[in-house]
């Protein structure tokens, strides 16, 4: 089994394009560190581990193990931690926003080109099924990117189409040993439950379960590539030169349009503009449309914006 993992990723570097030096993530666990020993023979590689300050002396062990690790593989080593409590908020979301900030901030510092992590076929399984639990629409069901801009550099997943049974027999192959996060066993967090509990109750109904939900993440991110290009367009048709802070759109071309697109357009408007997201639900998007129908003719929404209906016009913005 030593040999199709390797294979697997350098058709994925090849696929992709991606050359240079390159930054990958290693937690000490068996998706990283098979992702790494994949990888050896790219140089120069940089071998980063970010502690988060949650587990004690088990994630202590888990940065001498990667440290090791690197050295033996003449590897360049960097450490990087934070205290993610107190970074405030949903633990997993923190730990997530602080380790990939300071992984950018590796690629940055170090000239690489590239950051890679272990995500496998599995990790894709359990995210789609995981965003369908708690409700999440077409956009959500992408799952995880494959490849996505990370700061200046690309974060790329070269295993996200191995799965972990392959993982564990390349690692086995190689008589590497791997650390295992306990924390991954804790029945609060609901990702949790969804890989020890739901995901294989679906292979009792089709074994074939995670295969198929990999394959929908696969097809909605065809589809949205396309809704998403739409309503890029969309926008293009719709706005207006701006009143100052203000973000002017032509109503009709708004309330014309798919309300799928309509809804895509207002959110392409947010995140160019870097107004907050993070509590908006799909009422509020709908709400947004509803304000270009006239009914409501204003609204407040999370984070402080609004928007306000003015004759033919929607304006949007932070609210005064």
């Amino acid at each position: 089994m030593g040999a199709p993992l390797p294979a697997a990723v350098r058709a994925f570097f090849a696929e992709h394009r991606i050359t240079g030096p390159g930054v990958v993530a290693v937690s000490g666990g068996a998706d990283s560190v098979a992702l790494l020993r994949a990888l050896e023979g790219v140089e120069p590689l940089i071998v980063a581990h970010f502690h988060h300050g949650l587990r004690g002396a088990e994630a202590d062990a888990d940065a001498a193990f990667v440290r090791e690790l690197a050295g033996r593989l003449g590897c360049r080593f960097e450490l990087g931690g934070a205290d993610v409590r107190a970074a405030g908020g949903n633990l997993e979301a923190a730990a997530r926003r602080l380790r990939y900030g300071w992984l950018a901030e590796v690629a940055a510092a170090t000239g690489a080109a590239w950051v890679a992590t272990g995500h496998t076929a599995d990790d894709q399984a359990e995210t789609v099924l995981h965003r369908l639990v708690r409700g999440t629409g077409l956009r959500g069901l992408r799952g995880i990117a494959a490849a996505m801009p990370l700061g200046t550099v690309q974060l790329v997943r070269p295993l996200l189409a191995v799965g972990r049974v392959d993982v564990l027999a390349f690692l086995a192959d190689l008589g590497q040993p791997f650390r295992t996060d306990t924390s991954n066993a804790d029945p609060r967090f609901t990702r949790n439950r969804v890989r020890a509990e739901l995901l294989p109750l679906l292979t009792t109904f089709n074994p074939a379960a995670p295969a198929a939900l990999t394959r929908a993440a696969e097809q909605s991110s065809e589809a949205f590539d396309l809704i998403d290009r739409l309503a890029a367009e969309l926008l293009g048709r719709a706005e207006l030169p701006r009143a100052g802070d203000l973000v002017i759109l032509d109503s009709a071309a708004i309330v014309g349009a798919v309300p799928l697109l309509a809804r895509e357009a207002f959110r392409r408007v947010w995140e160019r503009e870097g107004w907050p997201t993070s509590q908006f639900r799909a009422a509020h998007w709908h709400r947004l449309l509803a304000v270009a129908h006239g009914d409501p003719a204003a609204a407040d929404f999370p984070g402080g914006t609004c928007a306000r209906r003015v004759g033919r016009v929607v304006r949007l913005g932070r609210q005064s």
